[in-house]
């Protein structure tokens, strides 16, 4: 990146919650409250005020004890989705319940998003296994057997190559990780329109244009090592497939295209396919 980039506040960029803050049985507890219309917050694994106190309305209504803890009563008045706790069945396409949902939400965490937390194992499930799979060097049959559980205890992937920051004076949007029922997979730099975007390291470019998924105008950039960058949601491309670019050289500028309520730069960080948090991969403060 450029020098002069001003100093960040390094608390600003710290993770807001890395997968080991969070748990798969939280989440999955909290998508069975929201299909029982009691959660409106975050899947995020955390049991915070909002979880607790859905979860002593729900007690409530099932005359148990009011504890604001998920024991047996309280996950078998959650029905179907209080149902098959983690790792007591192989999850297949078709099969529902407590232990979906928490599939779900690790193999968000390990970079392979598979849409809406809803603990319903649906076509775009099992896409997102048999891609975890494949990472993991496993048979990819789309079934979440004793092999491909043991594989999700394991850490996430981590970054292999230091990264600059893709813009400059960054200010930072959403971040990577749970957003409503769904994940992020990137982290937003908010920055106006026309805003020069900068390649984080020098590499390949191998995507430059309109990509679906509601991504705009997109850059992908291969750094070797099976690691690549994209930045979406640009105006403009300054760019073409094929071609080789330094850090810090300008790729295109920050826009609003795609799927975007406002300009920003959506900025990823992919190792093998599996997305990470880029704010692992980029420097504590700007330099």
């Amino acid at each position: 990146m450029r020098s002069g980039l001003l100093l960040v506040v390094v608390a600003l960029f710290l993770p807001a919650s890395a997968s080991g803050l969070s748990s798969a049985g939280v989440a999955a507890l909290q998508v069975g409250l929201r299909a029982h219309g009691l959660y409106k917050g975050a899947i995020d694994g955390i049991r915070g005020p909002l979880t607790t106190t859905a979860v002593k309305t729900l007690q409530r209504r099932a005359q148990i004890a009011v504890d604001g803890l998920p024991g047996p009563e309280t996950r078998h008045a959650l029905g179907r989705f209080g149902r098959h706790p983690f790792g007591s069945r192989p999850l297949r396409r078709g099969t529902q319940g407590w232990d979906v949902a928490a599939l779900q939400f690790k193999l968000a965490w390990h970079g392979f998003p598979s849409g809406v937390f809803d603990g319903d194992f649906g076509p775009r499930t099992k896409r997102a296994l048999r891609r975890f799979q494949v990472w993991a060097g496993l048979h990819a049959d789309g079934i979440a057997g004793p092999a491909t559980l043991d594989a999700l205890a394991a850490q996430p992937a981590a970054p292999t190559l230091p990264l600059s920051w893709p813009v400059q004076i960054p200010t930072l949007g959403n971040r990577f990780g749970p957003r409503g029922d769904k994940f992020h997979s990137g982290v937003d730099f908010i920055a106006p329109s026309a805003t020069p975007v900068y390649a984080a390291r020098a590499g390949k470019v191998v995507f430059a244009g309109w990509a679906d998924g509601g991504y705009g105008f997109l850059v992908v950039v291969s750094h070797g090592r099976g690691e690549r960058t994209w930045y979406a949601h640009l105006s403009r491309i300054d760019v073409r497939r094929g071609v080789l670019v330094d850090k810090g050289v300008r790729i295109g500028l920050v826009g609003a295209t795609g799927d975007a309520t406002g300009p920003h730069l959506h900025f990823e960080v992919r190792i093998r396919g599996a997305v990470i948090d880029p704010l692992r991969a980029l420097p504590a403060v700007g330099a």
